[in-house]
């Protein structure tokens, strides 16, 4: 059986903070999982890939995206989101 959606991108974001998926917390924001700006880059590439999805992110101005990056809940949100998106189209 495959991942759901939430365990994919726990295990995603898991590996860019060098913590294992089960210290993920759904509450905590990239910031206390010691994630900085590139590693989230890294994490956005890794969704995208992970899911064929292409994820409305603006590296340059992050408050400015349509993606929510505020917490792991709201990112795991917006991916399944974007797959659900996908699999309408």
């Amino acid at each position: 059986m495959a991942d759901s959606v939430k365990d994919r991108v726990i295990a995603i974001i898991a590996e860019q903070a060098v913590l294992e998926p089960s210290d993920v917390k759904m509450d905590a924001t990239l910031e206390d999982l010691g994630i900085d700006s590139l590693g989230l880059v890294e994490s956005i590439f890794a969704i995208e890939e992970a899911f064929d999805i292409s994820v409305p992110f603006n590296a340059n101005e992050p408050q400015e995206s349509d993606f929510d990056i505020s917490s792991v809940a709201a990112i795991v949100k917006a991916v399944e989101g974007l797959v659900a998106e996908q699999a309408d189209s």
